[in-house]
């Protein structure tokens, strides 16, 4: 897995739309006042979706003002998780599991896709401007290994081909359809099956 790209081309200046700063607002109003800094992950993710769902400098010097908290402070927070996009992404970005449960699964082989059907190199754009991929730790959805993730979507029980189609979609401007692709719901067994009955060898 590669370290967090930071884009060399940064705007000059940020701030929160009304709608966003109204929303922060509110945030930090959860929060105690001498805890107020707690806010910093949430008021991070206003300012990704803000900027077309990555995060400049300034932005995090802007929040680092408005929570009254050193700026590197807000740095290490936004280089730390890997749900913080700290340089441009598609409009549809693809973060790909390869913790240990979806690597045994097949995983790589979703890279693979990613490498023939988006781009070569991890956090680089597709050429037509619409996709890029990385690799990401755990996203909490192990049972239904292999997974990605797309934008805010959860796509699970994958395969290379399963994933081709839905890139193939998207890229004649479909909506492809989130949650199993083995037809489970949730984390179900197969065909609304109940574990341990209907089988009396089991």
């Amino acid at each position: 897995m590669s370290m967090k790209k930071i884009s060399k081309e940064q705007p000059n200046t940020f701030e929160f739309n009304k709608k966003n700063l109204e929303t922060a607002k509110k945030v930090i109003s959860n929060y105690p006042e001498d805890r107020q800094q707690s806010a910093v992950m949430s008021l991070l993710y206003l300012a990704q979706r803000q900027n077309d769902n990555w995060i400049p400098l300034v932005a995090m010097k802007y929040i680092a003002k408005f929570l009254d908290m050193p700026y590197i402070k807000v740095y290490e927070v936004a280089t730390f998780y890997t749900m913080y996009n700290l340089a441009p992404v598609g409009k549809y970005f693809f973060q790909v599991c390869t913790t240990t449960p979806c690597m045994i699964r097949g995983a790589y082989k979703l890279v693979d896709v990613c490498k023939k059907k988006i781009s070569e190199n991890e956090s680089q754009i597709s050429k037509d401007g619409k996709s890029s991929w990385m690799e990401v730790e755990c996203l909490g959805a192990c049972v239904n290994a292999p997974m990605l993730q797309i934008n805010d979507d959860y796509f699970e029980d994958l395969d290379s081909e399963k994933l081709e189609k839905i890139i193939d979609k998207i890229n004649k401007n479909e909506t492809p359809k989130p949650g199993s692709y083995r037809g489970r719901t949730n984390s179900e067994p197969e065909n609304t099956r109940k574990t341990l009955l209907g089988n009396k060898n089991a």
